[in-house]
């Protein structure tokens, strides 16, 4: 087994520190000190289930960049009347997991819902347990927005696409996956709370903006600082501004407060009332401005 010298971004570090996975802490090294994935399991002395939990997470986490796909993705198929019927009489897996999804939605299938249903099974190739857990996770995240209805099949249909297409067709990959998600959420609601957003919701053009940051690695302290200096610059929190402002200290490897505390001590320009940005910073930030009226 290859034990070289590994350089951990402090970005991929968070992600792990926050699913508090050993076994994927572990996994992750043994990979990045580039090791052979085939015999992880017996060089770790890991069952099977534990890698396949250490080896979804990572996935989940963008941590190990697998390829790994359960279909095909093409024409989706036109499923019939009749095939929901033959489904119905010869399959009693489909018959179970048709009770359960209406138990979950709280009403019964018409049969076009019963033949994106036979789609998951047939086209998508998802277990009934992960087709489960897929509605359960569509039907939280609806109530945690406020929706007081739950979502309709077609919904759900778009979701499991996704998730076809991330490669999650196991219970292991959707634990990881909605793990990875409450994470995500978790930052944003704190980002929001930083950045004194109260009583709504983030548009998707800020949360876009929000979600590149947080992937940047940056302290939720180093954010705040940004918002700092754009109110103080601007009179109010302006996005585009802010933005500015964190793609140049990612450029500059300035991810943290002590990092950016520094680099503000090296520039030459004096920062004055600019609040800490360089002649070029606010000459590109004024024309960014200039750009949005």
């Amino acid at each position: 087994m290859i034990t070289a010298d590994v350089n951990i971004e402090k970005a991929d570090v968070q992600k792990l520190l926050a699913t508090a996975s050993g076994d994927a802490a572990m996994l992750y090294i043994y990979l990045k000190s580039g090791n052979d994935p085939e015999k992880a399991e017996e060089a770790l002395r890991m069952n099977h289930t534990r890698m396949t939990c250490a080896a979804a997470t990572l996935r989940q986490l963008g941590l190990w960049q697998e390829e790994k796909k359960t279909y095909v993705p093409g024409e989706r198929p036109a499923y019939t009347e009749a095939d929901v019927i033959q489904a119905m009489e010869t399959d009693r897996d489909f018959r179970n997991l048709f009770g359960e999804v209406q138990r979950q939605l709280g009403r019964p299938l018409n049969t076009e819902e019963m033949k994106i249903v036979l789609g998951f099974v047939n086209y998508l190739g998802l277990p009934g347990d992960v087709i489960c857990v897929l509605i359960h996770y569509c039907i939280d995240r609806a109530r945690k927005k406020g929706n007081l209805y739950r979502p309709s099949l077609r919904t759900i249909e778009r979701e499991a696409y996704a998730w076809a297409d991330r490669g999650i067709d196991t219970m292991e990959e959707a634990g990881a996956f909605i793990q990875a998600q409450n994470f995500r959420n978790s930052q944003l609601g704190e980002l929001m709370r930083r950045l004194q957003i109260h009583g709504r919701k983030l548009t998707p053009g800020e949360e876009k903006y929000a979600v590149k940051w947080l992937e940047a690695g940056f302290d939720m302290d180093v954010i705040a600082m940004a918002y700092e200096r754009t109110c103080l610059n601007t009179g109010g929190l302006n996005w585009a501004y802010m933005n500015k402002i964190l793609t140049r200290w990612k450029e500059a490897g300035l991810l943290t407060v002590e990092q950016v505390k520094n680099g503000d001590k090296k520039q030459t320009t004096p920062v004055g009332a600019t609040g800490g940005l360089g002649e070029a910073e606010l000459a590109n930030i004024k024309r960014l401005l200039g750009e949005g009226k």
